[in-house]
């Protein structure tokens, strides 16, 4: 972790290998999330369906424990991949607000995303908005951290 508090990120080619293959990964998650996204639907009446049920299509709604196990995995690993990237972005040569709008979109939209699920199924199926809103921001975020980062390992001094 020496490493990350210095400005060895770019001219330790071991370190900037494992970086750039966790981008890579972290494009693959990004790529897979919006397929997962398109397959649901980025619709009202798809994500309220989603997560309500359809009785018409015999689509059952989000149980409980559906709800609690993806939760579950998705606070983890958001945690772990947004803690990662908002990190690097420390190291960027861009403005201090951009930072902040990139880490604040990132966390917020993450959690309005994992929570509206939730308020879909046992509040309102207005909160379908917030989640479609939650996840188009989220993936901007991301495709926006992942570009900003990998130009930073990349650009001369």
């Amino acid at each position: 972790m020496r490493f990350f508090i210095s400005n060895d990120i770019r001219t330790n080619s071991l370190l900037k290998l494992i970086i750039v293959f966790t981008l890579v990964f972290f494009l693959f998650l990004w790529v897979t999330n919006l397929l997962l996204y398109l397959k649901i639907g980025l619709s009202y009446n798809s994500v309220v369906e989603y997560y309500r049920g359809n009785e018409e299509t015999f689509r059952p709604p989000k149980s409980y424990i559906g709800l609690l196990e993806e939760a579950h995995f998705h606070f983890f690993s958001m945690a772990v991949i947004l803690v990662t990237l908002n990190h690097l972005i420390l190291f960027a040569r861009i403005k201090n607000s951009w930072k902040l709008m990139l880490i604040l979109s990132s966390f917020v939209s993450a959690f309005g995303d994992i929570a509206s699920g939730w308020f879909i199924r046992y509040l309102s199926p207005l909160f379908a908005y917030l989640k479609i809103i939650s996840v188009v921001v989220l993936q901007v975020s991301l495709a926006l951290l992942l570009l900003v980062i990998t130009r930073f390992l990349y650009e001369k001094k």
